[in-house]
């Protein structure tokens, strides 16, 4: 069976930075496309980063430049460093495993880890 679960959430100011990580079980990372969405209570859950099985990362412009997305194939392991937070990047945060193309169909989601910017 497979599991997700993150870590790594929590308060900080604006202009702070949070890494985030999210540990698979029953899964192997290399293999497929992973990423991270966020959710705020009476939204849709948006798209934060992917990861792609070559490595290659994609973003959500609002998060460019300041958020990096990377795993450890070795631990079984996804992180999302964010830097730079604004409190609109408060939100529960996500860990998803992608049936095959990024960003195509979600197959497994983590609990979430809630993240607090304030300003």
């Amino acid at each position: 069976q497979v599991q997700l679960v993150e870590s790594g959430g929590g308060s900080v100011q604006s202009g702070g930075s949070l890494r985030l990580s999210c540990a698979a079980y029953g899964y192997t990372y290399s293999s497929y496309c992973m990423g991270w969405f966020r959710q705020t209570p009476g939204k849709e859950r948006e798209g934060v980063a992917a990861i792609d099985s070559d490595g290659s990362p994609s973003y959500a412009d609002s998060v460019k430049g300041r958020f990096t997305i990377s795993q450890d194939n070795a631990k079984n392991t996804l992180y999302l460093r964010m830097n730079s937070l604004k409190p609109e990047d408060t939100a529960m945060y996500y860990c998803a495993a992608f049936a095959d193309l990024c960003w195509r169909r979600v197959t497994t989601w983590g609990q979430g880890t809630q993240v607090t910017v304030s300003s």
